[in-house]
């Protein structure tokens, strides 16, 4: 597993990053990461210059979106997926693992040499467990500009795991081609817990854990779900989101779902939606990089910070409502340029 290291001591040339990149360095790939998620004011021109270079090299990959509740066994299954790529179709992949977040101290929670064993010891797999620092959607800040990066150095299968909590869903819809629900059978009214919204982003739901004295709860769960979705309008692709069960544990159904993700490419190749999904996300990058942006240099505003923690305070005592304070904040920020 590649490491989330701390900020490199000496920063490279743009040219020695770019270079490392592009021809699969691991280390130098990670490295590159590790620039791109700095927040240090002397990292972030040469990270868009890194960015810049590779661009070029990207896109030319199978975007996949996991997300579930927790217990659904995400990392086991992503681990057993990204085997089955490696080793029975010889492709490299790589797995963006964002971790829950310490809301006090914004480390990771989990450990991260202790998931994916297996596969962080393959030479063809690049695993990036990044603790999410809070950040709203369950996703890691820069875990576009990290897609990127792994494009760029051959990787053709990318996989994102989520916390699968809040907007995490939303999200990482907003970034990937093919989007997978990790469910859990046996965990309650599996129907009375279907969040329409979710579903309707879905392109194939799984019910993990389908072994042993599970396995005919899981495949009741199937048959209730794939019932279910005909009350749901076809999304606007045309494509019409399945329903299967697999265990990691067991490793079956394995096959099943990588079957489904490239059927599904191949019917967005074929109609001529997938150039739409990726010009998509690049709209939404876009304006995810302008709102990031926005709201550094609000924060960073000497007038704002000179105010915010008071007006803080007078919203919490509720001697200021918060759009009284959010007004005079953004006057503060848009008359007093710095």
């Amino acid at each position: 597993m590649e490491p989330a290291p701390s900020r490199p001591r000496r920063r490279l040339p743009r040219d020695a990053y770019v270079e490392g990149v592009l021809r699969g360095d691991r280390t130098i790939l990670s490295r590159a990461i590790t620039l791109i998620e700095s927040l240090h004011a002397e990292d972030i021109e040469l990270a868009q210059d890194v960015l810049e270079q590779c661009l070029p090299y990207s896109g030319d990959s199978i975007r996949v979106g996991i997300t579930g509740v927790p217990g659904a066994g995400k990392s086991s299954l992503i681990e057993v997926l990204g085997v089955y790529l490696t080793g029975e179709r010889a492709e490299k992949v790589a797995v963006l693992a964002v971790d829950p977040s310490s809301q006090v101290s914004r480390g990771s929670i989990l450990g991260d040499k202790t998931r994916m064993e297996t596969l962080a010891n393959d030479d063809r797999a690049f695993i990036r467990p990044s603790p999410s620092g809070g950040s709203l959607g369950g996703v890691a800040r820069r875990t576009r500009e990290t897609m990127l990066l792994c494009e760029a150095a051959g990787y053709r299968n990318v996989l994102v795991e989520t916390v699968g909590v809040g907007q995490s869903e939303t999200a990482v819809r907003s970034m990937v081609d093919f989007f997978l629900l990790l469910m859990l059978a046996g965990a309650g009214d599996e129907l009375q817990g279907m969040k329409r919204g979710i579903v309707e982003m879905t392109d194939l739901i799984a019910f993990n854990k389908a072994d042993g004295n599970n396995r005919a709860k899981a495949e009741a769960a199937r048959r209730e779900y794939e019932s279910a979705l005909h009350l749901f309008s076809v999304s606007g692709t045309g494509w019409t989101p399945r329903v299967i069960t697999c265990s990691a544990r067991a490793r079956e159904g394995i096959a099943e779902i990588w079957d489904a993700v490239l059927e599904h490419n191949a019917w967005l190749s074929s109609t001529g939606q997938l150039a739409g999904y990726r010009q998509q996300q690049v709209k939404s990058w876009m304006y995810e990089l302008i709102e990031q942006a926005l709201r550094d240099e609000f924060l960073q505003h000497a007038g704002v910070r000179e105010k915010l923690a008071s007006y803080e305070q007078d919203v919490l005592a509720g001697r200021l409502s918060p759009f009284r304070a959010a007004r005079r904040l953004i006057r503060i920020y848009t008359e007093n340029p710095s």
